[in-house]
Parts: structure tokens; sequence; C-alpha cells
């Protein structure tokens, strides 16, 4: 039988919990009853820091670690070295700070940039170690994977409740807009809407549209995290994922109609595509902890290209 975390009377605190991500995990986690719940922000503590991860985890019962530096292609093209150091230093620190504290429970969130340049489609966890991550997100990715290797190291010796989450790329609102460090949804809204609003005749757009990704909207996102850290205990990796895929042509086109932008699609082919296909076997998450998504793309995406126009 399944051990259940009852999170209504567990002290739980979130890393990055003011961030994308974070605001809608800490509202989820409340939705389902939890009282007592910290978010933490980098203008809180410095992760990087042994220090500050003594101080962040405190005696919380359950530490849920989103903090992360993230961005897209170009930003993990321009910055490698931190993007390794910054999320290899927050990660072990934390990890190990929140062993030390004795923390019950240990949810550590990684990426599908862990994942293989060449992974079969649908990824499956087994694939994992099956080769080298796509170069312009190895570091983030390798650094983020070394979680893994550490959850499992604690749990192997110490016995320590540790358990790592893959997630694909999130979408929808309170995404990252930043056109230095945004994602590729929430880059080609902007990107689409600032040159429909000049008048713009084209709008260019990075690499061959070959490429395919997977997409997850945030708030399922938020469930599959609150499910998992009930009911999930063990040591293996699970992919969380909506399990479609989509060309990064067919998405252009599909956000340039939502936002209606007349013009035409330019693309920079010296520009890297990236891995040049994603999508997760999600069929775990389904098995261990009840987890499927629920929100369809178009919906989440109309929802996200909303949001956006009226924070404008």
């Amino acid at each position: 039988m399944k051990k259940i975390i009852h999170i209504s009377n567990s002290s739980i605190v979130v890393t990055g919990g003011t961030g994308f991500l974070g605001c809608h995990l800490v509202r989820a986690l409340k939705k389902r009853g939890a009282k007592n719940v910290r978010a933490l922000s980098s203008k809180d503590y410095d992760l990087r820091v042994s220090r500050a991860c003594r101080k962040a985890v405190g005696h919380a019962d359950i530490v849920i670690h989103l903090a992360a530096k993230v961005g897209g292609i170009g930003y993990n093209r321009d910055h490698p070295a931190e993007m390794f150091y910054d999320n290899i230093m927050m990660s072990t620190h934390l990890m190990h700070e929140a062993w030390k504290s004795g923390v019950k429970k240990f949810v550590a969130i990684g990426t599908i940039c862990c994942y293989p340049k060449l992974t079969p489609v649908p990824f499956k966890e087994e694939n994992l170690w099956n080769g080298y991550p796509e170069e312009t997100n190895a570091p983030y990715g390798m650094a983020k994977k070394m979680l893994l290797v550490q959850s499992q190291a604690y749990r192997n010796q110490y016995g320590f409740s540790s358990i790592f989450l893959l997630p694909v790329n999130l979408y929808g609102p309170g995404d990252n807009f930043n056109p230095e460090s945004s994602h590729v949804i929430p880059a080609l809204i902007k990107r689409f809407l600032d040159a429909k609003k000049k008048g713009n005749r084209e709008v260019v757009v990075w690499g061959t549209g070959r490429a395919t990704r997977e997409f997850l909207y945030v708030e399922d996102a938020a469930r599959a995290i609150v499910l998992a850290t009930q009911k999930y205990d063990k040591p293996d990796p699970v992919n969380i994922g909506a399990g479609f895929e989509i060309s990064i042509e067919d998405l252009v086109v599909k956000i340039q109609h939502e936002v209606g932008f007349k013009g035409k699609i330019v693309w920079d082919k010296t520009k890297p595509d990236g891995q040049p296909r994603r999508m997760l076997d999600t069929s775990k998450a389904r098995k261990e902890f009840g987890f499927q998504a629920s929100v369809q793309f178009d919906e989440g995406l109309q929802k996200t290209i909303r949001w956006y126009i009226r924070k404008l």
C-alpha cells in the first residue's frame, strides 16, 4: 500500500515559490489543504550558499525545490558557466541541508533538458543516461541531472525520502516574457504582439521550424507536483508532461493566428534549433500517482495570450 503524505498538517518550503511555477504550486498546495507553506525567492536566500540553505530549510517537513536559473536557447548558449554553477550549487547545498535538518520529504524538480540529445520519442525515464544532452542546454541539463544522482545517493545511504520529477517546458499565465531569458512560447507571443502593434511586416524566428516540443500548462504541472509529493516515494525519476509534440513551425503559425499578426514569418536558419524532438512518455506518472494533463494546448495557449494582453 502506498504511503500518503498529509500536507494539511505539514510545514512546507517551496524554493522558487514566488516564480512562475512556484506561484501556481503554492496555490495548488493551499487548495489541497496545506496551511503552512513558505514560498521562498532569491531575494530571501542565496541558495548557492550552504548557510542560506540551512536557514531556508528551517524546521520544514517537506521541501519542494523549484528554484533554478533558467532561460531559452539563446540565454543558455550565452551563459553556460552560470547555468551549470548556479543550478548545481543550489541543488547540492539545499538537499544536503534538508537531510541534515531532518526533512521528511524532498521533492526535486529536474528538467526535460536532462535527456540525451537524440532520445527516441516518446522519452522514457530509462533512456535518461543513454547519451549527452543537446549542446546548447547541456550545462543546465547536466547540473539538474546531478540532482537525481544526489537524490538516489542520499536515499541509498541515509534512507532519505527524495523524489525526482522531470517536467517538460511549461507555459501559462504568469510566465516570463522578458526577451532576454524567456522560453519559446512567451517569447513568440511577445514578438508577434509587438510586431502587430508597431505595424511590422515580418517577424524573424530562430531556426528551421522543424524541431518539435511538448508543452505542459502550468496549473497541470502544479497539480502533478502536489500529487507526487503526496503519493510517490521511489528512487526512479518520473516524467511530467502532456504526452504530445508540436513542431516549432506549427507553434509559430498557431501563435501568429491567435495574436492576429498578418505579416510574414522569416526563419533565421543561422540560429540553432536546439534538441531535434521532445515528447515524454507520461505513463509512469499516471500509474504511480494518478496524474494526467487536463488542459488542452489550444485552450492553455489562449489563456496565456489573454493574460499577457491584460497585463500590457
